[in-house]
């Protein structure tokens, strides 16, 4: 087993945490939910590779006899329920100190510093929907060309700005301040650009080049680890950023989930020993957070058509392992991530099949699989389960 590829299917839940209720989170299941909501849900990939054996998923209906993989679903360990605290851990890190929120918007002294520094005024400042927002204060942004910044139940800081006013390069030179800024007493998680262009139908759409600014991780990750031995860590879509560099030997950027499977694909078929790590981004930016079970679902079956052509650009001794970084679950109240179990999936040639690999404590424990199959220093935290995973 000399290459492991990690697929993030951002957001995949697979039902409430024990301690859900006090995120505001009981009852919260993505991926239970979505079934609910798809008539004639049809992922007969995942299904083989034992996901809807997993157990408690969407009450066993998705369940097979023989499933191909290896299957099972983690808790968090970690305080929080956003994108950094998730990866973080699946890759060997223990958050302790949530990443800080703000639910009323960013400090007025701040707000009148920052305007300083980018020398304009903002618009926004509060938690909201990006797309609710871009269309409630588009207009003035575009008349005026303040920027509009918005936060959510996330430590992040958001600046969106159409194109054509603000262009992507200065866009992005906002919001290289704003993270220089967002330390100390208002530390953030991550500044994000939003770029939209308004298109031919005169909507206003968000594009491809959004870009995460994110503090450096707390320690050393399965990444660091991999790059260290010497092996190749490829990064597709947005694990670079929210890495901010740190292990990365190679780093593309993906347009949406169908490019980062294209780019994933061409990965398999390079020939190197290492880790490539890929985050499909679209269930969760896309789907979750508008609440839209059946565009959720959706994405789901075109995901899973893909799923055979990955396998075959699998090497002899490639493992495969899906898994999430939190929930959104599409019909829960609000339009932010919910507080949730993840699965993971893991196939390869050399894996056990139809291995449950059952509940286990935190998201460390794929980081520390990885770290155990390609040979390299052990996670922070996290226990390996690759002992069950050889037939």
């Amino acid at each position: 087993m000399k290459r492991v590829t990690l697929i993030v299917l951002d957001s995949l839940g697979i039902g409430e945490l024990p301690d859900a209720e006090s995120y505001g989170d009981k009852g919260a299941d993505t991926f239970g939910h979505i079934v609910d909501h798809m008539e004639n849900f049809n992922i007969p990939n995942l299904r083989k590779l034992g996901f809807g054996n997993i157990q408690g998923a969407a009450q066993g209906r998705l369940a097979v006899d023989t499933p191909l993989g290896a299957f099972g679903k983690l808790k968090e360990k970690s305080k929080g329920k956003d994108t950094i605290t998730g990866h973080w851990e699946i890759a060997g890190l223990y958050t302790e100190v949530p990443f800080k929120t703000y639910p009323d918007g960013f400090p007025k002294d701040f707000m009148k510093a920052y305007e300083e520094a980018i020398g304009v005024e903002t618009l926004g400042n509060y938690a909201a929907s990006g797309t609710e927002i871009i269309e409630e204060l588009g207009p003035e942004h575009e008349t005026t060309g303040k920027p509009i910044i918005y936060t959510s139940a996330d430590s992040v800081f958001q600046i969106a700005a159409n194109t054509a006013v603000i262009p992507l390069k200065r866009l992005y030179e906002i919001c290289e301040i704003a993270r220089k800024m967002l330390v100390g007493d208002v530390a953030c998680g991550r500044v994000i650009a939003r770029p939209y262009i308004i298109d031919e139908k005169g909507n206003r759409t968000r594009t491809s080049e959004r870009k995460d600014y994110a503090v450096s991780p707390t320690g050393k990750t399965v990444l660091d680890h991999v790059k260290a031995a010497g092996k190749t860590v490829y990064a597709i879509g947005k694990i670079s950023d929210i890495f901010n560099g740190h292990g990365v030997a190679t780093s593309v950027h993906t347009d949406n989930n169908m490019d980062g499977v294209d780019k994933t694909i061409e990965a398999l078929k390079q020939d190197f020993e290492g880790f490539i790590f890929t985050n499909l981004v679209d269930f969760d930016s896309k789907y979750g957070h508008r609440r839209d079970a059946i565009g959720y679902g959706k994405a789901i079956e075109e995901f899973d058509e893909r799923i055979p052509e990955i396998i075959s650009a699998m090497g002899e001794e490639d493992v495969l392992m899906l898994c999430a970084d939190h929930g959104n679950d599409p019909v829960h109240a609000g339009w932010d991530h919910t507080r949730e179990h993840i699965p993971v999936v893991v196939y390869g040639k050399e894996v056990k099949e139809g291995t449950d690999l059952g509940v286990r404590e935190s998201f460390a424990d794929i980081g520390a699989t990885i770290s155990e199959i390609l040979n390299v220093d052990k996670t922070e935290i996290g226990k390996s389960f690759l002992s069950l995973l050889k037939a």
